[in-house]
C-alpha cells in the first residue's frame, strides 16, 4: 500500500471559538481508497484575523513539502520511519519547535488514522488496547474573569459543575496574562486564597481545582503563590513560571507540595524526559497534536510512567486533534485526567460525535480515531480565502 495525496483545508469554528477560531484539517490518501485524518493546532493567539491568514496558509504549504519529501509514495504503515524522516532528515527540523513539530504532529495522526482503518481496530487497540473503559474530564471554570472582584460566584459555579457531574476543573486567578514573567503583588495572593476558600466552603473537597497560569510568574512569586495556596490543597499549579526554563520550574517544584503541571508548550520526547529527570512536574500535559503527534505521546506517556508521574493532556484545539488525545488517553496506564474544551462546532462535525457527559468522555469504538466528518457541516464551514 502506497500514499498517493494529500489535502489540506481550513474551517472556521463557531463562536465563542472554544479551541481557536480556525481548525487547519488534512487528509492522507491511499492507494487502496483509505483516507486517514489529521490536524495541525492552530491556536487563537492571533491579533487579526489576516494573522491567523497568514500563518495558517504557512503551515498548509510545510505540511505539504514534508508530504513531498518524506510521505508521498511511502507505505503509511511505517509510521516510526516516515516520523524520523519527518524530524532528522533536516538540520532545523531536528531542534523542537512549535513551528514544525505540530504540523508532523498532523500528518502522524492521520498515518495511525489509515493504520487503525486498516486493521479495522481503534488505534488505542493497535497501543496495548484499552486500558481505562471511561476518561475523566476537566474544563475551565465558566465565568471566571468574576471571581476576583466576586470570590463567592466561584462558589457557587464550583457546587453548578459539581451537581452536573464533573469531579475536577481548572481556573487563572491571575490576570491580565501578559507581561510574563511578572511578579504577584501579595493583595492579589490573597484574592486568589479568597477564591479556593469559597470553592471549599460551598463543595469541601469534593471538586478537584488545578490552577492555571499559563507561565505567568517568577520564581519567587510561584514559591509564594504556592505557598498561599497550600492550604487549598490545589489539583496542580500549571505552568508556573515560563516552561523553556525546566530548572527554574524545578526549584518551584522543590519548594511546594503542590504538584506541578506543565507540556502544552513541549514538543518530542526529548523535552519531555528533561521536565522529568529535573523533577520539574508530576503532571504531564503534552498536547498530542502539537508535541509530535501519536508516535511521540505514547513516548512521552511511557517516559512519565517510568518517572511515576501521570498524564492529563492538553486540549484547546479543534476535534480531530481532540480525538487523537482520547486514543492515548484510552491505552495509558498513567491516564489521570483530560482536559475537554468543546466549542459548538466539535459536537456536529462528525456524524457520531465524541461523547463528553457527566465530566467523562468515552472513548469511540471505531477503527482508527473513530471520527467521520459529517461532510455537510464542513462544507458550510469552509474557509476560502483564496
Amino acid at each position: 500500500m502506497k500514499v498517493t495525496g494529500l489535502k489540506t483545508y481550513v474551517v472556521e469554528g463557531e463562536k465563542p471559538w472554544i479551541g481557536g477560531r480556525y481548525f487547519l484539517f488534512i487528509e492522507i490518501h491511499t492507494e487502496t481508497g483509505i483516507c486517514g485524518l489529521g490536524e495541525r493546532v492552530v491556536g487563537s493567539s492571533y491579533p487579526t484575523p489576516e494573522t491567523a491568514r497568514t500563518f495558517i496558509q504557512g503551515q498548509q504549504r510545510l505540511i505539504e513539502e514534508l508530504f513531498e519529501n518524506y510521505v508521498l509514495g511511502e507505505n503509511p504503515l511505517n509510521i516510526e520511519l516516515i516520523w524520523d524522516k519527518m524530524y532528522a532528515s533536516r538540520h532545523d527540523f531536528r531542534h523542537p519547535s512549535l513551528y514544525a513539530t505540530p504540523a508532523m504532529s498532523a500528518i502522524d495522526m492521520a498515518l495511525w488514522d489509515i493504520a487503525g482503518k486498516v486493521a479495522n481496530q481503534p488505534i488505542y487497540n493497535l497501543l496495548g488496547g484499552k486500558y481505562h473503559e471511561k476518561l475523566r474530564a476537566y474544563a475551565y471554570m465558566p465565568r471566571g474573569n468574576e471571581f476576583n472582584e466576586t470570590p463567592k460566584v466561584a462558589g457557587e459555579v464550583a457546587k453548578q459543575l459539581l451537581e452536573e457531574g464533573n469531579s475536577a476543573c481548572k481556573f487563572d486567578p491571575f490576570m491580565p496574562l501578559y507581561p510574563i514573567p511578572r511578579d504577584i503583588p501579595l493583595p492579589e495572593i490573597e484574592q486568589a486564597a479568597k477564591i479556593f476558600e469559597a470553592i471549599r466552603n460551598e463543595v469541601g473537597n469534593d471538586l478537584e481545582v488545578g490552577i492555571g497560569t499559563h507561565g505567568q510568574l517568577t520564581t519567587y512569586s510561584a514559591i509564594r503563590v504556592a505557598d498561599f495556596l497550600e492550604p487549598y490543597h490545589p489539583f496542580w499549579f500549571e505552568e508556573p513560571v515560563p516552561p523553556e526554563n525546566i530548572d527554574e520550574m524545578a526549584r518551584v517544584a522543590a519548594h511546594t507540595s503542590i504538584p506541578i503541571a506543565t507540556g502544552e508548550r513541549l514538543v518530542t520526547k526529548y523535552e519531555f524526559s528533561q521536565v522529568l529527570e529535573k523533577q520539574a512536574a508530576q503532571i504531564i500535559q503534552m498536547d498530542v497534536g502539537q508535541c509530535g503527534g501519536i508516535t511521540e505521546a505514547k513516548k512521552i506517556a511511557s517516559i512519565a510512567e517510568a518517572h511515576y508521574a501521570v498524564i492529563a493532556p492538553h486540549m484547546y484545539c479543534g476535534p480531530v486533534a481532540a480525538a487523537a488525545a482520547i486514543q492515548i488517553d484510552t491505552c495509558s496506564p498513567n491516564f489521570a485526567i483530560q482536559e475537554a474544551n468543546q466549542g459548538p462546532l466539535h459536537k456536529k462535525i462528525f456524524k457520531e460525535p465524541l461523547v463528553f457527559t457527566d465530566g467523562f468522555i468515552t472513548p469511540p469504538a471505531g477503527p482508527g480515531l473513530g471520527i467521520e466528518f459529517d461532510e455537510s457541516v464542513i462544507e458550510s464551514h469552509l474557509v476560502n480565502w483564496m
